[in-house]
């Protein structure tokens, strides 16, 4: 059997630059097999609008196997479309029916400002890390094998778990107060359930979340749409770890 072809309307937020007030615009696409991946949509988007002399819509992409994070995109009003556990590379166009109408938007965050149309600025994920998402290990001298420290297997999968986050800002888009808690909480408790993270775990939540606020994130809604949304399935429980964490470490810090 032949592959049938979608005929789409494209709602899609431009805006020049940051300095610039944006709009929806709409277009049609045509051509689209049910087979593609919404961003391989967007390249025949592009294609066609190049070909008509107009400019391409800016999206962010890089790795295409729902591994980087940098595809987010709000699509009919969620995180990274219709579909659940999957990035917006790994969203397919048999998701959507011939004649749809779809609204594409950045994410919307006081912390991701709008850089160019789709692409937004995360960088506030990054200087989160960078206040205490790491461990510090001194590898000179007489180092111990990780292999030689015992960890009780469901902390390790737990660890393991909060470690699959990909920072790719899903669960600030789904929530209304654009927290970014749990991203922060799978960044802490990755550490925290292992024994080479807790030599620092003190200072860890607390510079993390400090920086969190300065950034200018909201506070947890406690609706749970983040986990919903998050294409890894962060679990709320790592944010009600990051709390227990935070509040100790605020009770015992020097």
């Amino acid at each position: 059997m032949s592959d049938k072809l979608m005929k789409l309307t494209l709602k899609i937020w431009r805006q020049k630059d940051a300095d610039s007030p944006g709009k929806m615009e709409s277009y049609q696409v045509e051509g689209i097999s049910e087979h593609m991946s919404f961003l391989e949509m967007l390249d025949v988007f592009n294609e066609q609008q190049i070909n008509q002399g107009n400019e391409p819509v800016a999206f962010d992409h890089d790795c295409r196997e729902g591994i980087c994070g940098m595809c987010s995109l709000q699509i009919n009003g969620e995180p990274h479309g219709p579909d659940r556990g999957v990035t917006t590379c790994q969203l397919h166009m048999r998701m959507f029916n011939d004649g749809d109408t779809i609204t594409i938007e950045p994410f919307r965050a006081k912390a991701f400002p709008v850089i160019k149309d789709l692409v937004v600025d995360r960088t506030s994920f990054d200087r989160i890390q960078h206040a205490g998402g790491f461990i510090s290990v001194n590898t000179s001298g007489n180092t111990q094998d990780a292999n030689n420290i015992p960890v009780e297997k469901e902390n390790a999968d737990k660890a393991f778990d909060a470690a699959t986050c990909i920072g790719c800002g899903a669960c600030v888009a789904a929530c209304k107060n654009a927290s970014a808690m749990l991203f922060v909480s799978a960044k802490v408790s990755q550490f925290a359930l292992l024994p080479q993270g807790k030599i620092e775990a003190k200072d860890r939540v607390l510079n993390m979340v400090h920086q969190m606020d300065e950034e200018g994130f909201g506070n947890c809604s406690n609706t749970g749409a983040c986990e919903v949304e998050c294409p890894k399935g962060i679990s709320l429980e790592n944010i009600a770890r990051m709390n227990r964490e935070y509040l100790k470490a605020s009770l015992t810090k020097e």
